[in-house]
């Protein structure tokens, strides 16, 4: 699952760092108490030793549950109530000690329960299998030519599939390093990059600080102008934030599509077309289709929803067989997210099903390319689209809108979508705010938006 003992470094938050020798010796100790165990919880903070617990976790054949440590009383009831975990670890002491080697537990045996946000209900936990992880891996190391040359930098959350599955996981599996900032911060990200860093993953929050100050300063510019790949996932990387970076510093940043119940599904290749509002290919092993809504697979341009097969897929979800039934179709996961494949096969996600595909006067019209467009005015700074209910139309298209400075006439930000698209495509509603709605992975929280 993990490269072999060595002294290369495995590991580096702030000033603290292991080797991949003392990194196994560490978890190993760490193992030899798990061993048996069925689950365990781990408060996944940004340190090292959530890292071994994970790693140990692995080692034992011991599903690990990552905890946000900043969770509300309510749903860690409702995890640790639902997943019954062994024990917890808060922040286990790093010990070195000599311990039995382990044996390879076999691929299907789970790994990591990844609980879901939980926007349409409680939380579910998706169980994901150590063939899920390893496959997935691998196939992300053909795309991105990910070797263990690399060192990875990110300030991602660790209990998440993009942070702690792809973004310390990744770098164990191939022997490589990876540097976490504990916290994100720009000239930090920049500052490691200049020094060996080679690849950066983050979210489109953390890459629209990167635009804005890489155009303001040089240095920075030259520092991710330097990586061999910047990856950004999680949500759509709005257009005008790529081309930004890219004019800044010569780097285009690559996209990449997933989410827990698959971890990643589709990706812009390293040394391929790394084009604006794309997420590229399947993966290798990965297969994708795209449906309307009887299950008929939709030709090129045609808004479908992606539904999913491979060996990447999760087993379960945890104590909810009613609900891991209805999330397959013949043998397909269906991901609830809309795309669009265009003509050389890459797929353009247009939104999520319940939320950002709006029917309107009798057309489906994805949420994503009219912000996208917005995003092109001037006077937009952030910007979220959602559908709300007309009489007339179904439904109509409401533009909430984060303004750059004044806010601008509404019918000018309409007339502007009509023109960049075409007029069933205009907003009809335009609400400004002073900021939208977001997890901790950026995403922003539509439901909320209006209640």
């Amino acid at each position: 699952m993990l490269a072999e003992p060595s002294d290369r470094e495995a590991l580096r938050f702030g000033d603290r760092s292991l080797t991949y020798a003392e990194l196994h010796e560490a978890a190993g100790t760490l193992a030899a108490r798990l061993r048996g165990k069925r689950r365990v919880a781990v408060w996944a903070t940004h340190t090292i030793e959530t890292c071994v617990a994970v790693v140990a976790g692995l080692k034992a054949g011991v599903a690990v549950i990552p905890l946000n440590p900043k969770i509300g009383e309510r749903e860690l009831d409702h995890i640790l109530n639902d997943s019954q975990p062994d024990e917890i670890l808060t922040e286990p002491a790093l010990s070195f000690e000599d311990h039995e080697d382990f044996p390879e537990p076999d691929d299907e045996t789970p790994a990591l329960i990844i609980y879901t946000s939980g926007t349409t209900g409680p939380p579910k936990g998706v169980v994901l299998p150590r063939r899920a992880l390893k496959s997935n891996l691998d196939a992300l190391a053909a795309a991105w030519e990910w070797t263990a040359d690399d060192v990875l930098v990110h300030g991602l959350p660790l209990f998440h599939v993009h942070g702690l599955g792809i973004g310390i996981l990744g770098p164990l599996r191939r022997g490589g390093t990876v540097r976490h900032l504990v916290r994100f911060d720009v000239r930090r990200a920049a500052h490691e990059l200049a020094h060996g860093a080679t690849m950066m993953f983050g979210v489109p929050t953390m890459y629209h600080r990167v635009a804005d100050e890489v155009e303001q300063d040089p240095e920075l510019a030259k520092a991710f102008g330097s990586a061999r790949i910047l990856v950004s996932g999680s949500a759509a990387l709005p257009a005008t934030d790529h081309e930004r970076i890219a004019k800044a510093t010569g780097q285009r940043v690559v996209e990449r599509y997933g989410m827990s119940e698959t971890l990643m599904n589709v990706s812009v290749r390293a040394s391929g077309d790394r084009r604006p509002g794309t997420v590229g290919l399947p993966l290798d092993g990965v297969q994708v289709r795209l449906v309307d809504e009887a299950g008929t697979e939709v030709g090129f341009d045609t808004i479908g929803e992606i539904e999913v097969r491979g060996p990447n897929l999760f087993l379960e979800y945890l104590n909810r067989p009613d609900a891991t039934k209805e999330a397959f179709r013949d043998g397909w996961f269906r991901t609830g997210d809309m795309a669009v494949r265009e003509a050389d096969g890459y797929l353009r996600i247009v939104g999520r099903r319940a939320t950002d595909l709006i029917k309107s006067g009798g057309y489906k019209i994805g949420a994503g390319e009219i912000e996208n467009a917005l995003l092109e005015h001037p006077d937009v700074a952030e910007v979220a689209v959602t559908g709300e209910p007309d009489d007339d139309l179904g439904e109509r298209i409401v533009a909430w809108v984060v303004p750059a400075g004044a806010a601008p006439k509404p019918e000018e930000l309409s007339d502007h979508v009509a023109k960049l698209l075409s007029p069933h495509k205009r907003p009809r509603v335009v609400r400004f705010v002073e900021a939208l709605p977001r997890n901790e992975m950026g995403k922003v929280l539509k439901r909320a938006l209006g209640t």
